[in-house]
């Protein structure tokens, strides 16, 4: 008789270990099982977000803003260094110490939480139970009460750009490159291109991104797309948008690309190729054909407002789901539903998900884009505020961006706030808690913000929602 448990989460990504030890601190026998390995073949935890995504790229990201600081921000400062190199033994390596201690972490919060890991792929099978195959092919079942679906999601490939881990590279071959590309090709101008891109771009690549839409970062409001692309442009990224690829051939001397923009055909050599086009959910082999879990148009798990699937007992959260492919929005449907199967009150509100680039200048948003609201019919004011206004922001020298609020023209509530300039992944955190608690933009307006600090900036651009900003003129 297979072993029993009360939940079982397949996958150990930020939605499905978040579930397991939520699950486990409730009192439930909960096991949780894994299939990633580290650089080093060894079981890793922590999905693709702490072993080849949000971790691993912010660690490259620091350490890329270091080097660049170096030759373009230290000599406003009276500062001078030499001929500055980099070791990318060191640079690659550090960043692989921290994803270690970071998935060798999540070992021992499930040691100290009692979640029981198993290594391997889990396919759910009727009943609720779940066949676990190992790395050698070794086969096992359990079962539980309630099964927790968190696969994740894998990057698309695109037929004519295959991935060869060399010359066509994932997010995560891009994240380990053997030295600085000299010409780097980018597939989209997303997240994962973006960030990537800033990383490589900074220890001195000559980047292009090719973006198939016609506006760039079309999904955040379109006067911070406008800053940021103008920024990024600074930096010598290279975006063209409205170009589609349509063929890349690996040569001898680099990866020959095809793409077609308004003038017609165009061709570019470069020595890598990133192709970041988005991640799709990861269900290969997860279900059996009898389950009764269903998958959408897109191939996620369809499931209901409580991630419920439909099936008795099981549920589907994180990537593998709809909803935006965010390690924070997994990790609150992780939490959500264990506790709904503790018989708890668990919630997550999808339309205060805070969403953040971690470019430089950073970008980052919550709530509605002033097109939607326009679109939908919604009445609404506008405030907004510049760093270049903010006394702190001009001491670091980063005095790039605005902080945009829009509130409901009627009741004056937050719709949305939507950020690019320092630090402002940090500073959406405020104004998500006022968001939350059905706050006002005069809420906000009237919170004593600490001087000289960055946070003046969402202070300002709330008192500009009513043109009583101090610092500017309205």
């Amino acid at each position: 008789m297979s072993e029993q448990f009360d939940v079982i989460v397949i996958g150990a990504g930020p939605a499905g270990y978040v579930a397991a030890i939520r699950a486990a601190q409730l009192g439930l026998k909960t096991a949780c099982i894994d299939a990633f390995t580290g650089k080093d073949g060894k079981p890793a935890l922590g999905g693709t977000c702490l072993n080849v995504g949000c971790i691993p790229s912010k660690a490259l990201l620091d350490s890329s803003r270091q080097f660049w600081n170096i030759a373009h921000n230290l000599p406003v400062h009276g500062i001078s260094v030499g001929d500055a190199k980099v070791d990318m033994g060191t640079f690659i390596g550090r960043k692989d110490k921290i994803v270690k201690q970071f998935t060798g972490g999540i070992g021992q919060l499930f040691k100290a939480n009692k979640v029981t890991p198993f290594f391997g792929t889990g396919k759910l099978l009727k009943g609720n139970s779940v066949e676990i195959t190992g790395a050698d092919g070794k086969k096992e079942t359990i079962s539980a009460t309630n099964v927790i679906l968190a696969s994740g999601s894998v990057p698309i490939e695109l037929p004519f750009a295959k991935f060869d881990g060399k010359a066509i590279v994932d997010n995560a071959g891009a994240l380990d490159f053997a030295e600085v590309p000299k010409r780097l090709g980018v597939i989209g101008a997303g997240v994962i291109g973006l960030e990537l891109g800033s990383v490589w771009r900074r220890m001195g690549a000559e980047v292009t991104i090719i973006e198939a839409l016609p506006d760039f970062l079309s999904v955040a409001d379109a006067d911070i797309a406008k800053v940021a692309a103008r920024e990024f442009a600074k930096q010598g990224l290279d975006i063209k948008l409205d170009a589609k690829l349509n063929k890349a051939e690996v040569k001898k001397d680099g990866v020959h690309l095809v793409y077609t923009n308004k003038d017609g055909e165009q061709k570019l050599v470069v020595d890598k190729l990133l192709v970041a086009v988005g991640r799709r959910a990861y269900t290969q082999n997860l279900l059996a054909d009898d389950t009764g879990v269903k998958l959408d148009e897109r191939g996620r798990i369809l499931v209901d407002e409580h991630c419920h699937t439909g099936v008795d007992g099981v549920w589907a959260i994180g990537d593998a789901v709809r909803g935006p492919m965010l390690a924070h929005k997994g990790s609150e449907e992780g939490v959500a539903v264990a506790e709904w199967i503790a018989g708890k009150a668990g919630h997550v509100n999808y339309d205060t998900i805070p969403f953040v680039i971690y470019t430089e200048p950073e970008v980052a948003w919550a709530g509605k884009t002033e097109k939607e609201l326009k679109d939908a019919g919604v009445p609404y004011k506008v405030g907004s505020f510049p760093f270049a206004a903010i006394g702190r922001a001009v001491a670091m020298n980063e005095a790039v961006g605005q902080v945009k609020m829009i509130a409901h023209a009627e009741t004056d509530r937050i719709l949305g706030v939507h950020m690019v300039g320092p630090g402002v992944s940090e500073l959406i955190a405020e104004c998500v808690v006022a968001m939350e608690f059905k706050g006002s933009s005069e809420d906000l307006a009237r919170i004593v913000h600490a001087h000289p600090t960055l946070s003046e900036a969402v202070h300002e651009a709330a008192l500009s929602v009513d043109k009583r900003a101090i610092h500017k003129g309205n």
